[in-house]
């Protein structure tokens, strides 16, 4: 019994866990890959990272509400979803603008203040929009 047990935490732990729109708190900074259209492989990041080769770097700052940056070092641009979360955990849509190929980063800002902005729904865009 204990051996399979442990046989079936072995095949469980060795599955990928499924790509997901990822939360951002404010204050934070992450960086993570693509896989499908949302944030895979995320790990938080010093302020002063630089995304590596195909990565995506965002922070999420309380200033005049909410600002994110968000850059790629990817050789398409991507348009993508964004939700700010509120102190009381409800969701709200907010507009973002096309992130732009190469190093160049996007910052958005909303009046409103959130405690985490939740990404994902990433396409690849050509052109750009804001």
């Amino acid at each position: 019994m204990t051996r399979l047990l442990a046989f079936a935490f072995l095949i469980a732990a060795a599955v990928p866990a499924a790509a997901a729109p990822l939360t951002v708190r404010t204050g934070e900074t992450w960086l993570f890959r693509l896989e499908g259209a949302d944030p895979a492989h995320a790990r938080r990041a010093p302020p002063n990272a630089s995304p590596a080769r195909g990565e995506i770097k965002v922070t999420v700052r309380a200033l005049l509400g909410t600002m994110m940056s968000i850059s790629s070092n990817n050789p398409v641009g991507y348009s993508f979803r964004a939700q700010l979360i509120g102190a009381d955990g409800k969701a709200v849509a907010a507009r973002t603008c096309t992130l732009p190929p190469g190093s160049e980063p996007a910052l958005e800002s909303w009046p409103q203040k959130a405690v985490a902005v939740r990404i994902g729904g990433f396409r690849p865009a050509t052109g750009g929009h804001c």
